[in-house]
């Protein structure tokens, strides 16, 4: 009746079609996941705050980074990146974003952390315009799925301010 290539295909075609169900249910089934992330950052110090020859005001700051990113995690998730980032206004720019820190998330065991740390990444801005600024502080994330698409929110924490003469 049928040969054997007809019904091969066929077996395979709804092979596939089955599992691209179940990972649209499985991306789909994520949606359900509320999350409710906490973070505490605190600027133990400022190392040093000058002008470089060329200009630019440059930063470094001791900071305790503290996150309880666990219910980022559900069956899906593979890892979540984060990162720290500074962000302030200047006459230039309405939005100024300088990444301090960062880190990769590989499990849910690892996602309630608390670091010491010095900023990783320099703190720079492009003209002398940092003294006496107020900035925040917004830690980021991406989470990033096993299958699904990828997504990303943050929490902004204000009221910070750096000193008006360098140091």
């Amino acid at each position: 009746m049928h040969s054997f290539g007809y019904r091969a295909n066929a077996l395979l075609t709804f092979g596939v079609t089955i599992l691209a169900i179940l990972c649209a249910f499985a991306s789909l089934s994520d949606n359900l996941n509320v999350p409710n992330p906490s973070a505490h950052v605190q600027v133990l110090s400022i190392n040093w705050f000058q002008k470089q020859p060329n200009g630019n005001d440059e930063v470094s700051l001791t900071l305790n980074v503290s996150a309880d990113l666990q219910s980022m995690f559900t069956w899906n998730t593979k890892q979540v990146f984060v990162f720290l980032a500074a962000e302030y206004e200047t006459p230039q720019n309405s939005l100024n974003q300088v990444s301090l820190w960062d880190g990769i998330i590989p499990s849910k065991e690892h996602a309630k952390f608390w670091t010491h740390t010095a900023t990783k990444y320099r703190f720079i801005d492009q003209g002398s315009n940092l003294r006496g600024k107020e900035f925040n502080l917004t830690l980021h994330w991406h989470v990033m799925p096993k299958t699904g698409k990828m997504f990303a929110d943050k929490i902004v924490m204000t009221g910070y301010r750096l000193p008006d003469e360098y140091r």
